[in-house]
């Protein structure tokens, strides 16, 4: 295959990719496969999905030796969002918009990792940069267990001019740092946007002087913060939780 960032692999990946209609070109099985690898089968022949089965040493090679789990698919390109199509998305549902943004997120499994958190949570969408930040990958794809397929991925020139639109828009920016107030007694009511900041740096200066908030999660033990995609969870659910009452 010539263009591996169209090979997504993984079984819930793959699974959650058909299911979602994201453009699926090909499942790629390998030979023999068993169990939720049959039901697999199943699903594609029942979406009308051509069907190859390979040895695993041709599914290992074109996975670049992942862990693919027997299972990869070729998708379409990735097709990315935008802002008001997640503010949208938030107003069919009745709900207020509650949006992601991520700070440069360079490692794939923190990004699978706080989609899969995103979409169980309710968020309607998720910002990331273009330039020095991870993007919607195959890695992505499996590290999100599928979730990557339900969620709106917006690609910004900019974090700073993406807050300033949301706060346009009505949303409170809230950012997740450490020298932040303790995030149970924040309000997170109305339109909520919610910043993570990078693997070892957190959020840039000018983003931090962007936010309406700064929200912190109280550790206990001696290690002092979680990584992006744990506290990301964190937060998000809490938000979530908020907004069910």
């Amino acid at each position: 295959m010539d263009d591996t960032s169209r090979l997504i692999y993984g079984r819930n990946a793959v699974t959650e990719a058909i299911r979602s209609g994201t453009g699926v070109e090909k499942i790629i099985l390998q030979k023999n496969i068993e169990g939720e690898g049959k039901k697999l089968f199943a699903l594609a022949k029942k979406a009308k999905i051509p069907v190859q089965t390979v040895p695993k040493f041709a599914l290992d090679r074109e996975c670049g030796g992942a862990a693919h789990q027997g299972a990869a698919a070729v998708v379409t390109d990735y097709v990315y969002s935008d802002i008001d199509a997640m503010l949208a998305s938030a107003a069919e549902k009745g709900e207020p918009p509650f949006i992601v943004v991520l700070d440069c997120i360079e490692d794939p499994q923190n990004l699978g990792a706080i989609l899969r958190s995103a979409e169980g949570a309710g968020v309607h969408g998720v910002l990331i940069p273009k330039q020095r930040a991870a993007s919607v990958t195959g890695a992505v794809m499996k590290a999100s267990a599928g979730a990557a397929a339900y969620m709106k991925v917006a690609k910004v020139s900019g974090i700073k001019a993406a807050l300033d639109e949301l706060k346009e828009k009505g949303l409170w920016i809230y950012g997740l740092d450490t020298d932040g107030d303790p995030y149970h007694g924040a309000d997170f009511g109305g339109g909520v946007c919610l910043v993570i900041g990078s693997e070892g740096h957190g959020m840039s200066r000018i983003v931090r002087e962007a936010c309406d908030f700064l929200v912190s999660i109280p550790m206990k033990g001696r290690i002092g913060s979680l990584n992006a995609s744990a506290a990301a969870a964190v937060v998000l659910f809490e938000v979530s939780e908020r907004w069910r009452k």
